[in-house]
């Protein structure tokens, strides 16, 4: 049997305020069973609780209102669960950074960073498969899950053995977004193959640290690598390059990436003052 009430007993039903049963009114994603045309109270059913609920068990998640529409309005039950269900896995992979980020931050407070240890190294010119594309840096992760599965899936099919790697061009760091360049080592002769292109990668000089870990904390690496460059060597022109020694490819565990950053230098470092 269903019952009609007020707003504010539908406010102490649902614990949805009056104000925000007015806006879900003023939005349409929660209108009232009927509005008393002479005196414009708003009445709800009771049958209306279990939505509202819904919709407040939804907010409390952080999910935009526009996802809380979808769901509400959801054609069928199977329709409304994936909704759900992408929401939540949403979560689930920002609760991780989150966890992640607290980790750092508490290593940073209680742990000072371990002496960085910089290798001056020349890498020759060569060839590579290689994927270039205009990336923001929000973008950064789905885009190298993407690239690196293609050249990993190359990789294995071709029995090409290299530590695959990217170009990071200034503007990605300065303006968050530029050229990225996702590129696996290939021979001189390599065969073209699809979705890729052949790249020449030019040579240089390189000061080079290794991050290890996950890539929450990745720029304590690159203030550390940075500031000796800036303080011992003379930067060259170029882009940054990073090596994946061990990534998401070889482990699902973070702790045991192992990550090259390259800063392109000039041949000889020269020490100031």
């Amino acid at each position: 049997m269903t019952a009609s009430v007020t707003i504010g007993e539908f406010s102490r039903l649902t614990h949805l305020s009056v104000k925000t049963l007015h806006h879900y009114h003023d939005i349409g994603l929660l209108a009232p069973a009927r509005i008393d045309p002479s005196s414009g109270y708003r009445r709800y059913d009771t049958s209306q609780v279990d939505v509202a609920q819904l919709i407040r068990r939804l907010r409390d998640l952080q999910m935009p209102l526009a996802q809380v529409r979808s769901v509400v309005e959801a054609p069928d039950i199977t329709t409304r669960d994936q909704t759900l269900r992408l929401h939540l896995d949403q979560m689930e992979r920002e609760l991780v950074q989150t966890r992640e980020v607290v980790a750092s931050l508490r290593s940073m407070l209680t742990l000072p960073m371990s002496e960085l240890t910089v290798e001056y190294r020349f890498m020759p010119a060569f060839r590579a498969y290689g994927v270039t594309d205009h990336v923001e840096r929000d973008a950064i992760d789905e885009w190298c899950g993407v690239t690196f599965g293609r050249l990993g899936e190359l990789a294995g099919r071709r029995q090409i053995a290299a530590t695959s790697g990217a170009t990071y061009s200034n503007e990605f760091f300065s303006e968050d977004a530029g050229e990225v360049v996702g590129f696996l080592p290939v021979a001189p002769d390599q065969e073209p193959a699809d979705g890729v292109e052949l790249i020449d990668l030019p040579a240089g000089y390189f000061a080079i640290a290794r991050h290890d870990g996950p890539f929450t904390d990745f720029d304590r690496t690159y203030g550390a690598l940075g500031s000796h460059v800036a303080e011992y060597c003379e930067v060259a022109a170029g882009p940054i390059r990073e090596l994946y020694l061990v990534g998401p490819g070889e482990t699902q565990n973070p702790a045991d990436f192992r990550t090259e950053i390259c800063w392109p230098i000039q041949q000889l470092p020269t020490l100031k003052g």
